[in-house]
């Protein structure tokens, strides 16, 4: 309820009244005016009720009357009437009803009581409800109302005291109050301040308001008073304390510091009295601490009064804190003051005492640990037990020996002194051990934070208005820069702040950092440890940001030392400090030592490790608070990286070695893993670290990941100092093997991963650091390099790139070129990382690297031979990937580079088996090349249209492989040259493939090469490819090879590097030859296609004529492929049918190719569209006319002429015997080569001369004679007994054949050659009897030769003659009437050949020769002589007659005798023979002997004479005597001539003078025969006639039997007398045989005997016989 409602009114005037009434009942009796003025009162407080409306008003305007009652009831003293009046009074006032005359009032009469000592309780308590409830208390009344009070407070009594203190505070603060108050109510009135009077700097008091003056004059008494001196407004003060003087100094200015900032009288005041008195009044202090130092002082010094020392402190404070800026001066002197008292041993002015308190600071907390006791009693050393012996460890600090603990001081950021606040103290208080400490570092802390927040505030504002700034004006560089309006002011304020900031911490971070790090060595507490640490972070973090540069440092550097172990040796640091103490910072004069870490301080072991260093040595241990401060360093690294600059090669030094005695080791993406330690003793982690680790390594990896925050520079920074640090490492691990530390390498690796989306400004330095660990000599080092860089680029091609690489050609080759430069590094772990990496891009983002490819295949490429086989599988499992993969996706343009890259692959010769893949990938390669043919040009024409165009703006000219062919034709030919290189490698498996690859692949996608562009694969690919093979054939080592490597056996045919050769000449060789073959069509376009064929033949010559079987066969092969081509007619001729209307029989060709010899013209997709489509103009067959008919005639002369030369040099034999025999042709070559002929001389025939005869004779001649090697006789001789041709020798008769058929169907002129023919074959027949020589070779028959031994056997030419006389009767029975065949003696020539094999008869090398010579001679004679007849007048055949006397001489009375085993069916059969002869004779000669020369006639009859009269040989036995008497053919011959000689066709009389001479010759033989017989018998007696002589009667008598039957037929003119009487004179004779005994002879008498009986006639007249 409010004082002012009517209710309370209402019980005011009835309480009022009440009192009155009590009060008037008190005093009736001792003092009566009193009680008068109480019932007076009542009566004026109704009226006053009764008449106004505002009771309260009315009350106070007449408050004198109304009080007076009361005033005198105190003056009456009594107690209880004083109580009761005071009561009254307060009540009064407590309604504000008591106007300003009434208070004076009211004031004295408390002034008389309390003179009195009347109640002062209530005394106090009036003065403070009057003074709180209104302000109508002022000036003198106001004083002498404080002045009550003050007297109060010196009475005896102690509660009185108190109050009065109590009070007198309440008052000095109303009084203030009131003042502010005031202010308040005029605030907004500007009022004119009066002139000022004099020179006076002292403002009259009269220009204050009424409150502030009291206020004024209060606070100026104070001053006074404490002072000691007189008051001028609180008159009447008795005594006073200094203490309390200064407590209620020091209550105002901590409570309204406004009113001393605001009005200047109260800041005069301040100036001028409080700051003199407070500096008068510490003089006590500071002597006595000089004092206690000095001790020849002459007077005793007064000691310092504990409660003034402490009340000048704390009002010290209140003026430093409140009025700092008003009192600059003053509170410099007071903060100086504070410094002496922390240090008073030496006093030195110092230009700035920010600077002082700082290091005051710093240097008594050294002094603390240096000097024990210094104002700290109870520092001790540390307790005996050390903190082990606690189980709960004290918070403490311990330092060389001193320990000192550490007490929770307060909270951090409020401030609570204990001992300012002991204002109740006379005495000091001992203080507890490690106070003194405690506050300072208390202090220290939140000096630190003092500044850092200070400082961090404004420059995080500024850095809010530079990053607004850059969003409105993105293209600008933010600077705070005079002239744009309204900034100047903003830009001085700016930089004079910046300024004032570096100032700052310029004059104090040298002080902080010595307290800190000598704290942080010190501390035993983690949270204590934990506040230094925070504190020196702040601090290196506020220097960064301020760009300074060597402050920053020192405080990461001392961070740094004490995240390792005591006394490390690290470089870094340990230069670091040298630098900042050179610059010997000092405090008070006291050169400040950076403390290095004390060793011997008690902390708990975590870790044990090796360092880090070259050599190795001991272990160091690790205590929690190294990791403590490594968590740290971790912070400021991961918070402040934009702010370190250079000293991240600080901080990145000193985490690389903590890491390394940790034994963190990198893994994957370049995080650090717990690892084993690898070398020395292995690392001791406790199991808290152990625990810890996997935090510090997230932390670690957290800190490179925030890396991606950096602005551009400091990241620079960052990459500067690790790759500075990996440089470190590399030097280190030089020259040894162990573990080096790959700290810098895993973390380069990290930071690159986390800044993909600006890669492109630290690749460079990253990557070119990467790549020179790549050559280190210590593998792991190496390894490491390798990973993060094949990691970073395999991240870098996988980043989603804005805008993506494929549109970013720059950069994607920036990132790929790293991975090219590491094939310069010849370490092979390393390129098997590149090449792995480079499998994983390919399989990862190998559709996408586009301009990339030259250099990814440009890796894959780079193999050499001295890399060992694995790096090269690897690079060829990319290869293989990229040909299956990805030739669609990359740019034509690498794909030659790709074809380059499969030939290197199929060059190098560490892996055979990949060589080998290689060459099926040029295959694959091709194959693509032909299916995407049109795109590839398409887009390859345009690259080139585009290189066409830079080169002429450059002035060059264009350079390019096979550069005027075509791009797509150039592909093809780089291809073809690849495989062409690989044609003549080392190796012949790799060899071999090629070259069928090669052949296969222009075979297969020919077709779409342009017509000019087989003008380079004809000369630059396949005649060079013919070159070289044949080149290194020729000079091919013959040495024999023993094993192919390993185990593998290597057959006899390709024991020798020759032999490999030889395999390789015979596959190009082909393959040219099957392309010639094939392509005939466009080749025969090319201009010079005639040179070319001369080129061809020349290599086909050159092969035939290599001294290498193999080569030479296959030469011919080749060289019958080619003969193949017929003119071209249409497409479905095949050169097969073709041969084979000829009559031409099949030529012998191994299946060379699939579709074999004939292989036909036509091509799907027929090839004339197809090379339209890349040519344009319309190819067409040439028209069979003269030019190419011409044309082709002169390829087949050509062709002839290499034949020629081939045959003659294959079959020319050795000239002398001493020329060692050096190489023979084989059979196969010379059937081969034979073979060839016919084929050939279907083209030529129209042209062939006898001269060409003549030179195809020689070879055929030379062939047939040249003999085997021992070793291939069984493979090519038939077994000696079978008659049968060798190959060879069918292909000579074959040649001749087609010769002779394509002669009979000729034109006349060609008959000529006949005789040639017949010539030749002759030569052959006489093989039989005379195998030919080849040279002078000494060769053995083949019955004779051993096949194990190295002997040339000569052929058994039997077969072959024979042949060659049954081919001489055939033709002879065809052409016996040519002229030529006339003209040439023909008949004679074989006649002369037969003489031979017919005159050796039983001596011929076979018997069957001999036998076949006589029916052959049968033959021809049968068709000859009628024409020998026919042209007898002629003379041609003159000489033949002779000649044939002569051969059946020969034969029928031949000089060898038959062999011994000869059975006698044989000999019978042989007789038959000899018997056909004669026949012949008698039917084919003797009838016609008139057209015959008598000479012969005369020897023919000689002849038959000498058969008729057969003389035995003395060898038969007497068994065979009678059979082999040939007496068949002595009959035969004895009838023919008996037959002519009767004849009576003798044309001469010569002839028959013959017979008849022959006759009388046969007769009288035959009678002396038997006359020696009839007398041998006689003689003998009993004894048997020998055989011989038996056998020879027998024969007689037969034939005397034989002339008896041809006389019975003759005519009997026909016969002479001679004869007759010769006959009948035989009768006799015969007679006297009749007695033999010989039962032989007596048969043969009959027979004999039988046929006189004819001749038995009865006589006719004499006179009629002898007239005839």
């Amino acid at each position: 309820m409010s004082t002012s409602s009517p209710e309370a009114v209402k019980k005011l005037l009835d309480n009022m009244q009440t009192d009155l009434r009590s009060l008037s009942m008190e005093c009736k009796k001792k003092f009566p005016p009193v009680k008068e003025a109480a019932e007076s009162g009542i009566v004026k407080i109704k009226t006053i009720a009764a008449r106004n409306a505002d009771i309260l008003a009315a009350l106070k305007e007449n408050s004198s009357e109304v009080v007076q009652p009361f005033l005198m009831g105190c003056g009456t003293k009594e107690p209880k009437i004083t109580q009761l009046c005071l009561a009254a009074i307060q009540r009064l006032m407590s309604h504000e009803v008591v106007s300003e005359a009434a208070a004076g009032n009211i004031i004295n009469m408390l002034w008389q009581l309390m003179e009195n000592g009347l109640e002062e309780l209530k005394l106090l308590q009036t003065v403070l409800v009057l003074l709180t409830t209104n302000t109508v208390v002022h000036d003198e009344v106001l004083s002498k109302a404080i002045v009550l009070c003050f007297r109060l407070h010196f009475t005896k009594d102690n509660i009185t005291n108190n109050t009065a203190a109590a009070t007198v505070r309440q008052v000095v603060t109303v009084v203030f109050e009131r003042m502010v108050a005031e202010d308040e109510r005029f605030k907004g009135i500007v009022e004119q301040p009066p002139p000022v009077q004099g020179n006076t700097n002292r403002r009259s008091v009269s220009t204050l308001r009424p409150s502030a003056k009291d206020a004024y004059m209060l606070f100026q008494d104070l001053c006074q008073l404490v002072n000691a001196d007189a008051p001028y407004w609180l008159v009447g003060m008795t005594e006073m304390t200094r203490t309390f003087g200064l407590e209620l100094l020091e209550s105002v200015l901590n409570d309204f510091p406004g009113v001393f900032l605001e009005h200047q009288e109260f800041s005069f005041l301040l100036k001028e009295r409080v700051c003199p008195l407070v500096i008068k009044l510490f003089s006590p202090n500071i002597k006595f601490r000089q004092g206690s130092s000095s001790a020849a002082s002459p007077a005793p010094v007064e000691k310092p009064y504990f409660p003034i020392c402490m009340r000048l402190l704390r009002v010290v404070s209140v003026l430093i804190k409140h009025f700092y800026t008003l009192l600059v001066t003053e509170c410099e002197i007071f903060l100086s003051l504070l410094v002496k008292f922390l240090d008073g041993e030496k006093l030195c002015v110092q230009n700035g005492i920010y600077f002082n308190i700082v290091n005051a600071l710093g240097s008594f907390i050294q002094s603390l640990f240096i000097v024990p006791n210094a104002g700290n009693t109870a520092a001790i050393s540390a307790p005996a037990g050390g903190v082990s012996g606690n189980l709960t460890t004290q918070a403490a600090f311990e330092y060389r020996g001193t320990w000192i603990p550490l007490m929770t001081v307060s909270v951090q950021g409020s401030a609570k002194a204990t001992y300012l606040e002991m204002l109740d103290k006379v005495e000091p208080p001992s203080i507890p051990e490690g106070y003194a400490m405690s506050v300072a570092f208390s202090a220290l802390l939140d000096l630190v934070r003092g500044i850092t927040s200070m400082i961090e505030r404004e420059l995080s504002l500024e850095e809010g208005a530079a990053a607004e700034f850059r969003e409105t004006h993105p293209d600008q560089e933010w600077q705070p820069q005079p002239g744009m309006n309204g900034q100047r002011g903003y830009y001085m304020k700016y930089n004079r702040a910046h300024l004032v900031w570096e100032e700052m911490v310029s004059a104090c971070w040298c002080g902080l950092l010595a307290a800190l790090s000598l704290l942080l060595d010190a501390s035993t507490d983690e949270t204590a440890t934990e506040n230094i640490l925070k504190a020196e972070l702040t601090m290196a973090s506020l220097c960064g940001r301020l760009s300074l540069v060597t402050p920053r440092d020192a405080f990461i550097t001392a961070i740094c030392k004490a995240s390792l172990p005591p006394h490390y040796a690290l470089t870094v640091l340990s230069s670091n400090a040298a630098n900042l103490s050179s610059k010997a910072y000092s405090i008070q004069g006291q050169s400040v030592q950076i403390i290095s870490p004390s060793s011997e301080s008690h902390q708990q072991v975590v870790a044990v490790g090796q360092p880090l260093t070259a050599q190795p040595q001991g272990t160091v241990v690790l205590t929690a608070k190294n990791i403590q401060c490594m968590r740290t360093l971790l912070n400021l690294a991961h918070c402040n990286g934009a702010v370190l600059g250079t000293s991240w090669q600080l901080v990145l030094a000193t985490l690389q070695h903590l890491v390394w005695i940790l034994g963190l080791k990198p893994g994957l993406g370049g995080a650090l893993k717990p690892g084993r330690a690898v070398e020395g003793p292995s690392t001791v982690l406790t199991t808290a670290v152990m625990t810890d680790l996997p935090v510090i390594s997230n932390i670690l990896s957290r800190l490179f990941e925030s890396s991606q925050y950096l602005d551009d520079v400091s990241l620079h920074h960052l990459i500067n100092a690790l790759c500075s640090l990996s440089l470190e490492a590399m030097e280190m691990a030089y020259g040894n093997n162990k573990e080096p530390s790959l700290f810098a390498v895993a973390k380069l690796l990290e930071t690159g991963l986390v800044n993909m989306d600006r890669i492109e400004i630290l690749w460079r330095p990253l990557t070119g650091h990467l790549l020179e660990v790549c050559q280190h000599p210590n593998s792991r080092m190496r390894e490491w390099g390798a990973e993060a860089l094949t990691a970073l680029i395999k991240a870098g091609l996988a980043y989603k790139h804005d805008p993506p690489l494929a549109q970013n050609q720059r950069l994607q080759l920036l990132l790929l070129n790293p991975l090219k430069e590491l094939s310069n590094v010849l370490h092979a772990d390393i390129r098997q990382k590149q090449l792995e990496s480079v499998l994983q891009i390919l399989q990862s983002q190998g559709d996408s690297l586009g301009p990339g490819w030259p250099l990814v295949l440009g890796v894959i490429g780079a193999i050499r031979n001295d890399q060992g086989e694995s790096l090269i599988r690897t690079a060829f499992q990319c290869l293989q990937l990229v040909v299956t993969d990805f030739l669609p996706t990359m740019p034509c343009t690498c794909l030659q580079i790709v074809v380059d890259v499969a030939g290197s692959f199929g060059l190098q010769n560490q892996e055979l088996n990949i060589s080998l893949t290689s060459i099926g990938l040029l295959w694959n390669i091709s194959d693509y090349f032909f299916q995407r043919g049109e795109a590839i040009t398409q887009e390859l024409i345009r690259e080139e249209e585009a290189l066409q165009k830079q080169a002429q703006e450059k002035g060059e000219t264009l350079n390019r492989p096979f550069h005027p062919a075509p791009p797509f034709d150039c592909l093809w030919l780089c291809l073809y040259a690849k495989l062409g290189e690989l044609c003549v490698d080392p190796r012949p498996a790799v060899r071999k493939s090629a070259g069928q690859t090669l052949f296969s692949t222009i075979a297969a996608h020919g077709t779409l090469l342009q017509q000019p562009t087989w003008h380079i694969v004809v000369w630059k690919v396949l005649f060079h490819l013919l070159d070289c093979v044949r080149t290194s054939s020729t000079t091919a080592d013959k040495e024999k090879i023993e094993s192919g490597g390993g185990n593998i056996l290597i057959h006899h045919s390709r024991d020798t590097a020759e032999k490999q050769w030889a395999e390789t000449w015979v596959l190009t060789l082909a393959g040219v030859a099957r392309i010639f073959n094939t392509r005939r069509y466009l080749l025969q376009q090319l201009g010079d296609f005639f040179e070319a064929w001369e080129v061809l033949l020349n290599h086909i010559q050159s092969a035939a004529l290599s001294k290498n079987n193999e080569v030479s066969l296959a030469a011919l092969k080749s060289f019958q492929e080619i003969l193949q081509i017929v003119t071209p007619v249409k497409d479905s001729d095949k050169a097969g049918d073709a041969l084979a209307a000829m009559g031409v029989p099949p030529v012998l060709i191994d299946p060379f190719s699939a579709s074999g010899p004939g292989r036909p013209l036509v091509r799907s997709d027929s090839l004339v569209e197809r090379l339209t489509r890349y040519n344009g103009a319309e190819l067409q067959a040439p028209p069979p006319g003269e030019d190419s008919a011409l044309e082709d005639s002169a390829l087949w002369w050509s062709a002839w002429n290499t034949w020629y030369r081939t045959g003659t040099e294959s079959t020319r034999p050795p000239s002398g015997p001493t020329e060692k025999l050096s190489f023979i042709p084989s059979q196969p070559f010379l059937t081969a080569l034979i073979q060839i002929f016919p084929a050939l001389y279907q083209h030529i025939k129209a042209n062939f001369s006898m001269e060409d005869l003549k030179k195809l004779g020689v070879i055929l001649h030379g062939a047939v004679s040249v003999p085997i090697s021992s070793d291939a006789s069984p493979f090519i001789l038939p077994s000696y007994t079978e008659a049968v041709l060798t190959s060879l020798q069918e292909a000579v008769l074959t040649a001749l054949d087609v010769l002779q058929k394509a002669i009979c169907v000729g034109p006349e002129n060609l008959q000529v050659m006949y005789p040639a023919i017949f010539e030749q074959l002759l030569l052959f027949v006489e093989f039989s009897c005379k195998p030919p020589q080849y040279g002078r070779m000494e060769t053995k028959h083949v019955a004779n030769a051993k096949y194990n031994q190295a002997e040339w056997v000569a052929l058994n030419y039997v077969p072959f003659a024979e042949r060659s006389l049954e081919v001489v009767v055939d033709l002879y029975h065809k052409t016996a009437c040519h002229k030529a065949v006339i003209n040439e003696k023909v008949l004679q020539n074989i006649i002369k050949t037969l003489r031979m094999p017919l005159g050796l008869k039983y001596a011929c090398p076979s018997e069957s020769t001999w036998k076949l010579a006589v029916s052959s001679l049968l033959k021809v004679l049968s068709i000859g002589l009628p024409v020998a007849r026919q042209h007898a007048s002629s003379g041609k055949f003159e000489t033949m007659w002779p000649e044939l006397a002569n051969a059946f001489e020969d034969f029928l009375f031949t000089k060898s005798t038959p062999p011994d085993n000869l059975s006698i069916q044989e000999f019978q059969k042989n007789e038959a023979i000899d018997v056909e002869v004669v026949q012949l004779i008698s039917t084919e000669i003797l009838p016609f002997a008139n057209f015959i020369p008598k000479d012969f006639v005369g020897k023919i009859m000689a002849m038959l004479n000498k058969g008729s009269i057969h003389s035995q040989s003395p060898s038969f036995t007497e068994a065979e005597i009678d059979v082999r008497m040939r007496e068949e053919f002595s009959k035969v011959c004895f009838e023919t001539l008996l037959q002519f000689s009767f004849s009576n066709k003798v044309s001469t009389p010569q002839e028959g003078y013959i017979s008849r001479m022959a006759l009388s010759v046969l007769l009288k033989r035959s009678q002396d025969v038997l006359r020696r017989y009839v007398e041998d018998e006689r003689l003998s007696g009993r004894c048997p006639l020998p055989r011989q002589q038996v056998t020879e009667i027998i024969f007689v008598l037969k034939a005397i039997s034989t002339l008896m039957d041809s006389l019975k037929k003759t005519q009997p003119e026909n016969v002479d007398g001679n004869t007759w009487a010769q006959v009948i004179a035989l009768y006799p004779t015969l007679v006297e045989c009749i007695t033999c005994t010989s039962s032989e002879v007596s048969s043969a008498l009959k027979e004999a005997l039988g046929p006189f009986k004819d001749f038995m006639q009865p006589p006719v007249s004499r006179v009629q016989n002898g007239e005839s």
